[in-house]
């Protein structure tokens, strides 16, 4: 059987080691005769894996000891409305940047959970003649003291990606989840980081929130227990039932990226994978990627066809290809190739492969 390369947004693609070791492992973990799904959150075995897990997320991303890593429920929409919840109190304001679509949605999940009047939008993102690029806000203009500034410095659907931290006088909040563990940051430099694990960590189902100390003394606003931060902290992510499969699969993440080298290491492949898909769009010109350069993603190429109505068959030529899951989001059509940590060389070097050919047999258009 050919190689199939899962280019999905997300739920995305699993590293294969990781993979293969849960299938072996699917009816017997760990020695103890029953599949992980089945053993209780509260074994000293599934203890032990939790403890595992954050210590090597821990050491993989460098986080400071005044941080706590917590183990959550719904994916990053939940955090949408759990970062309300937990940090804006009745009387606090917040700023949100928005430069494509999940920015977008977080900032419309805040105003329907506040008075309006607590909800500041900045539009990040404008056009520059054809193409998109990111201007960050002069914040010296806003005379509010903000709670938090929120924003996502990866966006999915619009392939954009902020690689500068922000320079503000306000906590930063970032929804990493398409982008976390790609590449190093400097924690230090947030205040929480949140993710949904479907892209670089795991399955769905699960997320990840890394908040400092400092920032469970603000006021919060009546929320559901099971979003609650403070609760989830003083009973180690296990408040009730986490999702135990989700979690399992994480720890085995951060184990393969351990093996690989760590996340600098994991940097320079996404850069060559990134590099190799974007200089084949730019020479060919039956391809275009209308993102300023400087803010292109590096884990979601967006692109099109200048002859849009190739769009479908490039999709079934690509699929026959074993290259699957390329349709572009519906907000924006298109092509759209995730290429997440997982995701390998080979599997990039496939597509840019199949896109030479595809465009040479199209040159004459």
């Amino acid at each position: 059987m050919s190689a199939t390369y899962n280019f999905c947004a997300g739920p995305a693609m699993l590293p294969m080691p990781v993979m293969a070791k849960a299938q072996q492992e699917l009816l017997d973990w760990s020695g103890q005769g029953v599949s992980v799904m089945e053993m209780s959150h509260r074994s000293p075995e599934f203890v032990a894996l939790a403890k595992q897990a954050e210590q090597d997320i821990r050491e993989l991303m460098a986080i400071p000891n005044n941080y706590h890593v917590l183990f959550m429920h719904g994916g990053g929409r939940g955090q949408f409305a759990a970062i309300v919840h937990n940090f804006l109190g009745e009387q606090g304001q917040a700023l949100y940047l928005t430069d494509g679509l999940w920015s977008k949605a977080a900032y419309a999940e805040a105003v329907k959970l506040t008075c309006t009047e607590q909800i500041v939008e900045a539009k990040i993102s404008h056009q520059i003649e054809a193409n998109i690029a990111v201007q960050l806000p002069d914040f010296s203009q806003y005379s509010q003291d903000f709670r938090y500034v929120h924003y996502c410095p990866n966006e999915t659907v619009d392939g954009i990606e902020i690689f500068d931290t922000l320079d503000c006088p306000w906590p930063v909040i970032a929804d990493m989840s398409s982008c976390i563990m790609s590449r190093h940051i400097d924690v230090s430099k947030y205040a929480v980081i949140y993710a949904g694990a479907q892209k670089n960590i795991g399955p769905s189902g699960l997320s990840i929130v890394i908040v400092r100390d400092d920032m469970l003394k603000l006021p919060q606003l009546p929320q559901a227990s099971i979003m609650d931060y403070r609760l989830a902290l003083a009973n180690d992510s296990m408040y009730n039932t986490p999702p135990t499969f989700a979690w399992y699969l994480a720890a085995e993440v951060f184990k393969w990226l351990k093996d690989m080298g760590g996340i600098d290491v994991m940097a320079d492949i996404n850069r060559q994978k990134a590099s190799m898909l974007y200089d084949c769009i730019d020479h060919y010109p039956l391809y275009k990627n209308n993102v300023v350069k400087q803010y292109r993603s590096q884990m979601n190429v967006v692109f099109h066809l200048q002859d849009e109505s190739l769009t479908a068959e490039f999709l079934t030529q690509a699929k026959q290809h074993g290259l699957v899951a390329l349709k572009g989001h519906k907000a924006v059509g298109g092509v759209r190739a995730s290429i997440y940590n997982a995701m390998p060389v080979e599997g990039v070097a496939a597509l840019v492969k199949f896109m030479t050919e595809f465009a040479e047999q199209h040159s004459s258009l």
